[in-house]
């Protein structure tokens, strides 16, 4: 039993009748499906870019520690004594004199 040609031309006809009254349906779809792959594009860079960050702030902690470090040994009571007689300062040993203006 072969079909007939005007059975398969009628139902390209048909299917170009549903296509057609469901096209919104499709573009809806096909809006979806771009929104979608919009939206993780986006998160997959906010997450380099978060990652990135992180690492920066890691190395500026890294620094900050150091330097703190730093700031603290150079402000040691002998090493700031050290610098001081470099420089040709030296304490006499005599308590300062306490100026009072009446």
């Amino acid at each position: 039993m072969a079909k007939k040609k005007s059975d398969y031309t009628a139902l390209t006809t048909l299917s170009a009748k549903w296509i057609l009254s469901n096209l919104p349906f499709v573009f809806f779809i096909g809006l979806l499906g771009t929104t979608y792959i919009a939206n993780r594009h986006y998160s997959e860079k906010s997450v380099r870019d978060i990652q990135t960050l992180q690492e920066e702030v890691q190395k500026l902690r890294l620094h900050y520690l150091s330097l703190k470090s730093e700031l603290m040994f150079d402000t040691k009571h002998s090493e700031v004594k050290k610098v001081v007689e470099e420089k040709g300062i030296t304490n006499k040993g005599k308590q300062p004199v306490k100026i009072v203006v009446e």
